[in-house]
């Protein structure tokens, strides 16, 4: 069997038209109708795009053979339009995570500053969490279900474009190193007078400052939630061949075959 055959019943098993398949390779129908006649030479990137598509190995596709791999050999082919459209959603998501997570720690400082009056306290605490809460929704309505795979599979991307993607990866880590430094900072610094209370380290009642440490977590957690996952989702792009080779990454592969083989 053929490329053009085996793309012809590849589509076909997809229930996918020539115009469909197409408009997920960024090609014309045209395009599909030559190379299902054996006509024309594919690019590289749309082989491989094909071969995510159809979840099938190149060499399944390119060889004279009938026998249909169940894994690709080299894994799954990102282009350089889906990793940047993958960074640019993780710092988007993240920008709505870091807020939410932020605002909803922030809701409870009125419970401390306006102690003597609970109708105000809790009107600013329902509307801080509410907006808290909504930046989470918002998140969560960003969607990006067609970059979970990403974590999921080995990647395959072009080696210029991982040059690239290199240097960019440690100007990022260059630019947010002072942001994380300071998190951490202001999250050890917050969070250090509720632990010395709790385990009656000090004399002096802290609970006057506990909006002040309040903020400094809240300010913390924004600054971290922000860069932390942008500085992952690099990491996951150009260091793939060591994140595919964690322990965690074979088990949760390992367990996804299992799950699929029952």
């Amino acid at each position: 069997m053929v490329f053009g055959e085996k793309l012809f019943k590849l589509r076909k098993e997809k229930g996918l038209s020539q115009e469909a398949l197409a408009e997920k390779v960024n090609t014309s129908r045209q395009a599909i109708s030559k190379w299902e006649n054996g006509q024309g030479f594919l690019e590289t990137e749309k082989l491989l795009l094909l071969g995510n598509i159809f979840e099938v190995s190149i060499d399944y596709l390119l060889k004279d053979t009938v026998v249909q791999e169940s894994s690709r050999e080299k894994g799954y082919y990102v282009s350089k339009e889906m990793a940047e459209g993958f960074l640019a959603f993780q710092g988007k998501t993240h920008k709505y995570v870091s807020l939410g997570v932020s605002l909803l720690i922030l809701s409870t400082i009125p419970y401390w500053l306006f102690d003597q009056n609970k109708e105000l306290s809790t009107f600013l605490i329902i509307l801080i969490a509410t907006m808290g809460v909504g930046a989470l929704v918002s998140a969560v309505l960003l969607g990006g279900h067609q970059y979970k795979i990403l974590s999921k599979e080995p990647l395959l991307l072009d080696h210029h474009y991982v040059k690239e993607l290199s240097l960019k990866y440690a100007h990022t880590k260059r630019k947010y190193a002072v942001v994380m430094i300071v998190g951490s900072c202001l999250l050890a610094a917050g969070g250090m007078p509720f632990l010395f209370e709790r385990k009656d380290l000090v004399s002096i009642d802290l609970v006057p400052y506990y909006p002040v440490c309040i903020g400094m977590i809240a300010i913390s957690s924004y600054m971290l939630l922000r860069t932390l996952p942008i500085l992952y989702s690099y990491a996951l792009l150009v260091n793939n061949e060591e994140y595919v080779n964690r322990l965690s990454f074979k088990l949760l592969k390992k367990g996804k075959q299992k799950l699929e083989e029952m």
